[in-house]
């Protein structure tokens, strides 16, 4: 037995998945023990009351495991621990009141659980190096006794409910290196103190609310390596020598009010790889020495006061990918040689001051999909070489354009993109005519206007018999809509609903019911999912029990009030006495799977991959995450990601296998309903027939895999095994270059690999291993390449088409 090996002074089991199994009651015998162990051993229950025995332990970790309940008061009698490592559990309430006996204590972690209260005093007042309490529900001010500690580099308190400010002599007293204090309540002016000691490499503090000038003593600091204050209310003169860090690779000071001009000495910043700047007051002409950023892949300054012209320096960012001056008061023309800006995918200079041509080269722009330069003063023709890009976003309207749409523009897709040019012909050729004078020509134009408002007027008045006519017919058929519920402004009737059921406007068929396309009156469309009519009646032949009847208008209504960029909006829930309809939006690029697993996945380049994979897991976080109760998809899968008309990712039937099972109470429930798809369910599902977050988590993870390489989760070429065992099975034994989709440039195959990893993370057997989704979010934001030693080789960099909103 383990316990009768009382000389016994370290344990290294980690990251071997046990079967759950809770800490052996005979491990207090282990009193010579001074290293344990278990991260990742599938530990379950509490952390025992006799670790207390423990008393020569310098080691204790029991990261990534299943722990509940608190953190015991007996761990305090661990007079020799050095490093106390909890994270990744699911603990719960305060951190309890005894630190002061830690005397040896220096690394100290319980990031990542479901910890809440204050921070006591005495646990900062020991001399730790590290403390990270990231990602709990921690509250109230941070304690001011941390600044005193002369051993402390790494401090990580973001996504927590800290309020005040931080402590006044924060980094006066020791090498402070990494400070991440994001997603708080901090307020108050940052200290002055934070790089005294000359270490700071990370300061990170975005969406707080703190407030006053950059201290000019960060202005001193050239260890900074990576710098974010997005989302504060910093304000004042950005300081000079600010600007000029040599080796800061990341800043961020979006969203703030900064004033007064980009220094000319930002040319002394020869790593800087991305440069957020925008929704600023910043003033002044763009200072032509950007354009020795030789490392730049993002540019992003919109929202300022900017003036002047585009240097023509800029022209020389051979890696510049993002490139958004948006919303300024710049002026000129659009620089010559732009062409030599081969990596420039998304190119924005929309309301400002710009004119002249639009110049033939950028059509010559390999990679650029993203191309708005609309509320200027562009004049001439629209150039041809632009119907060679591959374009996700074209805008050029606004502006004093002449002549003829090119041809391949004249779709549907790009009838928004030309408005407001009045010279400019947008249709069938001929359709344009030179302005001529003379009283005969008005008559004319008149007599036409007439013929046109009368013609309108009648059909419109055909259009409406017709509709009613219809509407007539539906009613004697027994169609109409007994109960409508609406969860948003509405531009349509409940009574055009029931039109768009026919079986031509079929566009898709699931588990849970058949989505019907939808056109309206006013020209919008919308999809209407009709729930399968094994949920009207239960297995007596009778209806629905009236509670049955209440849990799913529950639930509907639970649906509706979710408001998430990331999510598909879910307009109206229609009962038509025998079926009940879900109204969405209408999502026009169809769902990632169909396209991802068709002829058209070349349109689908690793950065616009990467960002629906981002734009997904924002979705199911905010479901898993921010929804009281949180919400459990049930289904995830490609075919469940839909795609609108810029290609931006919605999460679509969140929740509809959990609507479906309160509409069949005693009916049959279908397997995919309650447990997934084939190939995305998670393997704890055969023997629990449990779904949780973790399932959702499991199944995105199959989503990162399809995205990679180009496959579907089950078919004929894995034989009876699946897309995820495939994938283990290739990594070990052919190498990561067997698995990606050969459609993919090699140019992001850094990149690639990294939100492999962190796919397979999410397909960990044991789900408490796999990383919540809000972790996932930060994973993937955190695996976009900036040009830094170690991390992106020069050739291997990304081409910047989306940046991270948040790190």
């Amino acid at each position: 037995m383990l316990g009768n090996v009382t000389s016994l002074r370290t344990i290294e089991l980690a990251y071997n998945p046990f079967a759950p199994s809770q800490f052996p009651p005979e491990l207090g015998n282990l009193t010579n023990l001074e290293t344990l162990w278990l991260s990742m051993c599938n530990l379950v229950g509490s952390i025992p009351l006799n670790i207390e025995k423990l008393s020569r332990l310098t080691n204790f970790d029991v990261s990534n495991n299943r722990l509940v309940g608190s953190i015991p008061s007996t761990i305090f009698q661990l007079n020799s621990i050095v490093q106390i490592e909890l994270y990744n559990n699911s603990l719960t309430g305060f951190l309890p009141s005894g630190w002061s006996n830690l005397t040896r204590l220096r690394r100290f972690d319980v990031s990542t659980n479901k910890l809440n209260g204050t921070i006591p005093d005495e646990l900062c007042e020991l001399s730790l190096e590290s403390l990270n309490l990231f990602e709990n529900q921690f509250e109230g001010l941070f304690p001011e006794s941390i600044a005193k500690s002369a051993n402390l580099y790494e401090l990580k308190l973001f996504s927590n409910r800290f309020s005040g400010s931080l402590p006044s002599e924060l980094g006066k007293n020791s090498a402070l290196q990494y400070l991440d204090v994001s997603y708080n309540k901090f307020s108050g002016k940052i200290p002055e103190s934070l790089c005294e000691m000359g270490a700071l490499e990370d300061l990170i503090m975005i969406y707080n609310s703190f407030s006053g000038s950059i201290p000019a003593s960060l202005g001193n600091c050239r260890s900074l390596r990576r710098v974010r204050f997005r989302g504060n209310q910093l304000y004042g003169e950005v300081p000079t020598e600010f600007w000029s860090l040599p080796q800061v690779y990341l800043l961020d000071l979006f969203g703030n009010a900064f004033s007064g001009n980009i220094s000319h000495m930002i040319s002394g910043a020869k790593n800087m790889s991305n440069l957020q700047i925008s929704r600023n007051k910043l003033s002044g002409v763009i200072p032509s020495e950007v354009g020795k950023l030789k490392n730049l892949v993002e540019f992003s300054a919109s929202h300022n006061e900017l003036t002047g012209e585009i240097p023509g320096t800029l022209v020389h960012l051979g890696q510049l990918g993002t490139l958004d001056l948006s919303f300024n008061e710049l002026s000129g023309e659009i620089p010559l040689g732009i062409h030599t800006m081969k990596q420039l995918s998304e190119l924005n200079l929309a309301n400002n001051g710009f004119s002249g041509k639009i110049p033939d080269e950028i059509g010559t722009l390999p990679v650029l999909n993203y191309l708005d330069l609309s509320g200027n003063y562009f004049s001439g023709e629209i150039p041809l070489s632009l119907q060679s890009l591959k374009l996700n976003k074209l805008n050029l309207s606004n502006n004093r354009l002449s002549g003829t749409v090119p041809a391949f523009f004249d779709k549907g897709v790009y009838s928004n993109s030309f408005l407001g040019n009045p010279s400019l012909c947008q249709g069938v050729a001929g359709l344009c005519t030179a302005k001529s004078g003379g009283n005969r020509e008005r008559y004319l134009w008149v007599l036409r206007a007439i013929y046109t408002i009368a013609g309108f007027v009648f059909l419109v008045g055909i259009a409406m018999f017709i509709w009613r006519y219809q509407k007539f017919k539906k009613i004697k058929k027994g169609i109409t809509i007994s109960k409508w519920t609406s969860f948003h402004k509405l531009g349509f009737s409940e009574l055009e609903i029931p039109d768009g059921l026919d079986e031509a406007n079929v566009i898709g068929n699931g588990a849970s019911g058949r989505v019907y396309k939808a056109v309206l009156s006013n020209g919008e469309a919308v999809a209407v999912k009709k729930l399968w009519e094994r949920s009207v009646k239960d297995e007596t032949g009778f209806g629905a029990l009236e509670s049955d009847k209440d849990e799913f208008e529950m639930e509907v209504e639970t649906l509706g009030k979710i408001r998430h960029k990331n999510i598909v909006r879910l307009w109206c829930c229609c009962d038509t006495g025998d079926s009940k309809l879900l109204v969405y939006e209408y999502m026009p690029n169809g769902s990632l799977g169909d396209l991802l697993h068709s002829c058209k996945a070349k349109l689908l380049d690793w950065p616009l991959r990467f960002k629906i994979a981002l734009d997904a897991a924002e979705g199911l976080s905010y479901l898993h995450h921010d929804c009281v109760p949180p919400i459990v998809h049930r289904d995830v899968k490609s075919n469940n990601i839909l795609l609108d008309g810029e290609f931006g990712a919605k999460i679509s039937d969140f929740g509809v296998a959990k609507i479906v099972k309160a509409a069949s109470k005693g009916g049959a429930e279908s397997m995919s309903v309650i447990a997934g798809s084939c190939g995305y369910i998670a393997p704890e599902y055969a023997y629990t027939l449990h779904v949780n977050e973790k399932s959702d988590i499991y199944s995105f993870g199959v989503v990162i895999l399809e995205l990679v390489t180009g496959r579907r989760p089950v078919g004929p070429e894995f034989g009876e095994k699946d897309l995820a065992t495939w994938v283990r099975t290739t990594l070990n034994e052919k190498g990561v270059d067997q698995l990606l989709d050969p459609n993919l440039n090699s140019t992001f195959k850094e990149h690639i690999c990294k939100v492999l990893d962190i796919g397979l993370c999410c397909l960990n057997h044991i789900p408490a291993n796999r990383p919540s989704m809000r972790r996932v979010v930060k994973m993937l934001q955190e695996s976009f390449p900036y040009n830094v030693p170690g991390m992106v080789n020069k050739n291997g960099k990304l081409l910047p088409y989306f940046f991270p909103k948040s790190v």
